[in-house]
Parts: structure tokens; sequence; C-alpha cells
């Protein structure tokens, strides 16, 4: 039986939420053109699409945002926020950036090159757009158990190195411009990479010469995934396997609005020098502006210090993720079929075991999301098939490894009456799931089109 973990923390401020009805939410998807990013905000009642951004500032941050500092070179919060990162992690060089991808927009085109590839566990999808924006080829390179939405591997996440180190062969080294660790890895589920896997794959990548990068979005989930459920790990704290598990990268991305719980924020992070950070400094000036603040106010940079010193704590981050492992086991003892065992942030429906009638090039799990806003204003997102670009050579529609129809849990946000809320909602629409029908793409840009899409359901 599901267990709910209570919360260290109680709510001091609340904001209300609106309730529609079914008339309303048909209405409103038809006019967003069956994209769930088209919505309005208060025509959702609980927003699931991203875990993004969407979470609840502490007081102790909201406090930190009183003592921003707007001087445009040198700022006091600036040099705050360095200390909190040398202190967290230990490198060399911290650039703040506006958010997550906009580190990539910064970091990669120092590594890649038109031609090349980069080899991920799984690159999610502004990190698959950014590769292709530098004129290089996404390869993903997961484990095949995360392919198993039923097994219960305890590190889905992981790089499969055997092949890591055939592609290397096949490819040629030159042709490898970097090779990525999504920690947790999302488009897989939100799954962990164990501590051993990140250093046998930095180990593959410094004997190859090969730039190792860290997607850092979710690393304090990782970390307490590694101490739960790695031999020898249970006894360190989060701080020491994070400084563990980033001993080995070269560079790291971070989009802060995950586990730095800010609204809105970024890093790139550079271990030693070798002619890095001068090449990161030179596309953060004309592209996010000055270094000392990188696309963020003052007040950003002090919520994002304090944000990550309260994302390492290990109570609040079993109760974060309690709350994903309590909603997975909810859904698997109503009999929806999810990526099992739970992840960090999501719980990710399978959807081409829900509802196998639906093509993947007619997105199941993107149907899926569309009907249970339908049902009962939650909004998800598409990871899966419709989420991935078309070939750029070819134009034809790629099948995704997984349909997973993602509902991302915001931190700190939502209540145990929230998920149940959400169970019962899916589970009325799992009872009907055999009459549900896809949709088809009617306009769409070439990258990174599953934000602005317009679609329509199949007749």
């Amino acid at each position: 039986m599901a267990v709910y973990m209570p919360e260290p923390y109680r709510i001091k401020m609340v904001e209300p939420l609106r309730v529609t009805t079914r008339e309303e939410r048909e209405e409103a998807i038809r006019r967003s053109h069956y994209n769930l990013f088209g919505l309005k905000s208060d025509q959702v009642y609980i927003d699931m699409l991203t875990d993004s951004g969407t979470g609840a500032m502490s007081d102790r941050q909201w406090a930190a945002v009183m003592m921003g500092d707007e001087s445009y070179a040198g700022s006091r919060s600036y040099h705050r926020l360095m200390e909190v990162c040398h202190a967290l992690f230990g490198w060399k060089y911290f650039q703040p950036v506006h958010q997550g991808r906009a580190a990539e927009k910064v970091l990669f085109p120092n590594l890649l090159k038109p031609g090349q590839v980069s080899i991920s566990n799984m690159h999610f999808d502004t990190t698959a757009g950014h590769v292709v924006l530098c004129g290089a080829k996404p390869v993903n390179c997961v484990v095949p158990q995360a392919l198993d939405s039923t097994s219960r591997f305890p590190f889905k996440g992981n790089m499969d190195n055997a092949r890591l180190t055939e592609l290397i062969g096949q490819f040629g080294r030159d042709r490898v411009g970097m090779i990525v660790i999504t920690v947790t890895c999302n488009s897989a589920g939100g799954q962990p990479v164990s501590l051993a896997n990140i250093r046998e794959t930095a180990d593959i990548a410094s004997q190859h010469g090969i730039p190792l990068v860290i997607d850092a979005a979710r690393f304090a989930e990782n970390a307490l995934f590694i101490k739960e459920r790695e031999e020898g790990q249970s006894g360190s704290t989060i701080r020491e396997i994070v400084r563990q598990m980033f001993a080995s990268a070269d560079a790291f991305t971070f989009s802060a609005k995950k586990d730095g719980i800010v609204n809105m924020g970024g890093l790139v992070a550079v271990r030693e020098d070798g002619g890095l950070i001068e090449g990161v400094r030179r596309y953060v000036v004309p592209n996010e502006g000055f270094l000392s603040y990188g696309g963020l106010s003052g007040r950003d940079m002090e919520a994002l210090a304090v944000g990550l010193e309260e994302g390492v704590d290990e109570s609040f981050l079993r109760s974060y993720t309690g709350q994903t492992r309590y909603l997975v086991d909810r859904m698997v003892e109503e009999g929806i079929p999810c990526q099992q065992p739970a992840g960090g942030h999501a719980v990710f429906v399978d959807a081409r075991q829900l509802l196998p009638h639906i093509p993947y090039d007619r997105f199941p799990a993107h149907a899926l999301c569309v009907e249970v806003y339908r049902e009962a204003g939650i909004r998800g997102c598409d990871v899966g098939s419709f989420m991935l670009d078309p070939d750029p050579e070819t134009g034809a529609q790629p099948q995704a490894a997984m349909e997973f129809a993602r509902f991302c849990i915001p931190r700190r946000t939502y209540t145990q009456a929230h998920l149940d809320y959400v169970v019962a909602s899916i589970l009325r629409v799992k009872e009907r799931a055999g009459v549900l029908r896809g949709y088809r793409i009617v306009k769409a840009e070439k990258i990174l089109r599953h934000f602005t899409a317009q679609l329509e359901p199949d007749a």
C-alpha cells in the first residue's frame, strides 16, 4: 500500500486555484490547437506540465530576494552565489545564466562542430535541440533496462558503457564532440545514474580524450538515490555524494529551476580551464549579459544561493522524492502502467501499454495527456515521439524508445489530496482507454516543435 511521507515544512501562503468545467476545458484545448503548452494557466487546475521553475520558494529565499544587489558589474549577490557554488561543487569556474537552455547555448558551441555527434544516456529536448543547432547529431545510449517500464533495476538512467565504447569506435574519436550524462535521466523516466556508472563513463571519456559534460538539472535527487540504492553509499552525506558525482566531469550545465528551487536561473561550470572558460565567457557577454549577472537579477542570484543549500537538504529530498514514489505506487495499485521504480520528479505513465491501438506517429502519450486535461484539468506533457523533431535529412518522424506521459510534481507545491485526485482522474481515463484517438501535426517548427506545434485529432 502506498505510504505518503509528511512534508518537512508548513504552509504560510496560498495561491487560489480555479476549477473549470468539462465544457470550458474542451473549448480551451481546442483553442490551443490541442497543444497543452498553449493553455492559459488559469485554465489548469493541477499543473504538472513541468517541475521547472514552478516550485514554491521558502521564507528564507523570499527574504534573500530583498537583499538583491542589482549592480550591473561586481554585484554582491553574484559573489554570494559564487561562494555557495564553490562550497558545494568545488569546481574552478561558475557562470550564471538565465536558465538551463542558455547554459547549453553558451557551452555547446565550444565543444561541437558540424558533422559531429553528442552521445548521452538520453538527451532531453532542449539538449538535443542545441546539439542540432550546432550542426551535430544527438545519439542516445541508455542501458536497456530503461526501456522496460516494469523492470525494477535501480539505476535505469545509467549509460550503456559497452555500447558507448562501440559508438566511439563506430564514429571515430574525432567525430564525438562530447559525452553527456543527464542526472537524473529525465527522458528515461526521471531515473538515477549510479556513482559507479558515472566513474566508468568518465574513464572511457578520458581514455579517448572526449569532454564529459553533466546535465545537472536534478543532481540533488540523483545524489539521494545513490545514497539509498548504491552499495557503500548509505553512510555518505548528500554533499559528499555530490562532490563524488562531479569529480571527473569537465563541465556541467544546470537548470536551477529544478534542484535550485527557483523560478528562474541556471549555471555553466568548468572544472579546470584548458581554454574552455574563455570560450564560455565569449558566448555569455553577447548572449546573456555581463559576466557577473549572466541574464539574472541580483534577486535571482540571492534566491538561488539559498535554494542550492535547501535543495541538498536530505529531509527535503526524501519528502519530495517520496511524493513521486507515493504517486507511482498509487498508480500501480490501480493498474496504471508506469516507469518503475519511481524516479525523482514525475510519474511517467507508459502510454504504449495503456494505448496500444494508437501508433507512435499519432502520439499516444500526447493523446493521454490531452484526455487527462479534458477529464480533470490536469496538465501533463508528452515525453515520447511527439517530443522528437523530424529527422533533419529525411523529414521522417522518429519513434521514441518509450512513449511516456509525464506528470511532474512541482517542489513544495501540492498536497496528498492533489496527488490522490490525479490518480483518480487518470484511472477514469484508463477505463475508457480503448476509445481514445491519436493526433496528427498540422503545423510545426523544425526544432523543438512540441512547444508550439498545432495538432488535430484523428478522425
